[in-house]
């Protein structure tokens, strides 16, 4: 009795093993000749542009700002492992100069490689399957006309057996990847959709700011509440996003058009060349259509921003305090800080109030330290406008002493527990390549 259960769950196996197999199997596509880069119609290129730009393509499949771009190699450090970029250059040897449009589509779709090998989902296939065959087309024409082609071989992934299988990522798209193309809501208007189409689709915007569960799928019923991300933490993009004034249409729009907002802060760390090296280069009408849809997932009512209790409050904190001197944290703030965060009667754009900042208020501090350690580029922020490092100026409990003020007398959220050892931790990893 005891073989024949055996025998029979045996032969489940084999069977489910076999069906498994068939699944996971994918035949290769032949190989093409780099099509000539003037054979395409160059207002398709300049779509794809656009395009590759929203998707920060270039960010990363470029290993360094140095480096050339599309060229691959950059690192993806994951729970389980490190994963190198691709090289998407039309390059034929290392890059993808064979590839044929069809081979590029059922990539960008299905994760599926020009020899049938499934790609890891560090790629955001599962949302890239939502990008119209009008728009693939239109980068794999940008890509095969005007991406320079480079000779770069791509290093091997750092990932532990049997993380390292390719096959076995079949097993995962089946139970986590939705790989339906983008289906209109015909309750809500064009611009909410077409918002929607752009910021889950090439924006993949839920790929940085939706958790991920314990194999790394997103958590659809968590969309966009936020996640931690190359050591920063991506805010909620919903009405749990802990900054003072709530989101709306607008905010986001100017975000997304000139990385800042009057009320919420600027663009920084991972989020930097996602708006400077990116999805700027939309039309001003897709911003507004992404920002639509933003806005109504977040669902702040319309209001005076500059009104707002929490706006009113920030500003009379702002005000001198006689005895700035007696408590570390805020004399450190009046002295590094103050001159330039400072608002008076109304906040202004280019200043932004940590008050109100989801950088002050997120459960994790990890946004407000990098920015203090690192300050802001050029190509960060608001364009024009930098901030200087203090990393070399302030000690790690200088850093933790101006965080702790910030939070203790500019919102009502619980302290941060150890907060210098949080310091050093982020002033020890190495920096963005970006």
């Amino acid at each position: 009795m005891i073989g024949r259960v055996l025998g029979g769950l045996a032969a489940i196996a084999v069977v489910g093993a076999i069906g498994f197999g068939i699944y996971a199997w994918h035949p290769a596509i032949a190989p093409v000749a780099r099509p000539a880069p003037d054979s395409f119609d160059p207002a398709l290129v300049e779509k794809g542009r656009i395009l590759a730009a929203a998707g920060y393509c270039a960010t990363c499949h470029t290993a360094s700002r140095d480096a050339a771009p599309y060229a691959g190699n950059y690192a993806m450090k994951t729970d389980f492992g490190t994963i190198y970029s691709s090289n998407i250059t039309p390059e034929p040897e290392t890059g993808i100069g064979t590839w044929s449009e069809a081979a590029f589509a059922r990539a960008m779709r299905q994760g599926i490689g020009q020899k049938g090998e499934h790609l890891f989902p560090a790629f955001p296939y599962d949302h890239f399957s939502r990008i119209t065959d009008a728009d693939i087309s239109a980068l794999y024409a940008y890509i095969m006309s005007s991406v320079p082609p480079v000779k770069a071989v791509k290093q091997t992934n750092e990932l532990p057996f049997p993380l390292d299988l390719r096959f076995l990522q079949a097993g995962w798209k089946l139970l986590f990847a939705d790989l339906h193309p983008f289906v209109p809501d015909p309750g809500k208007p064009v611009e909410w959709n077409r918002g929607a189409y752009l910021a889950e689709g090439i924006a993949h915007c839920g790929a940085c700011h939706t958790p991920r569960n314990r194999l790394g799928a997103e958590q659809r019923a968590a969309q966009y509440e936020g996640a931690p991300i190359d050591n920063w933490y991506a805010p909620p993009l919903t009405a749990r996003n802990p900054a003072g004034v709530p989101w709306r249409a607008a905010d986001f729009h100017d975000y997304l058009a000139t990385g800042a907002t009057t009320y919420h802060g600027a663009a920084a760390g991972p989020m930097a060349p996602v708006v400077h090296a990116g999805i700027r280069e939309l039309p001003d009408s897709d911003l507004w259509a992404i920002g639509i849809y933003l806005g109504d997932i977040v669902g702040a009512p319309p209001a005076d921003e500059g009104q707002s209790p929490a706006v009113l409050a920030a500003l009379q904190a702002e005000a001198p305090q006689a005895d700035y001197r007696l408590q570390e944290g805020q004399r450190l703030y009046a002295t590094a800080c103050a001159s330039c965060h400072y608002n008076s009667g109304e906040i202004v754009k280019g200043r932004p109030d940590l008050g109100i900042n989801s950088s002050t208020r997120l459960s994790d501090p990890a946004n407000l330290i990098h920015v203090i350690l690192d300050g802001l580029r050029a190509d960060q922020g608001m364009t024009g406008i930098v901030m200087p490092a203090f990393g070399h100026a302030l000690d790690d409990g200088q850093v933790a002493a101006i965080a702790a003020y910030l939070r203790a007398t500019r919102t009502t959220e619980r302290p941060w527990p150890d907060l210098e050892k949080a310091v050093a931790r982020i002033r020890a990893e190495p920096p963005l390549a970006h």
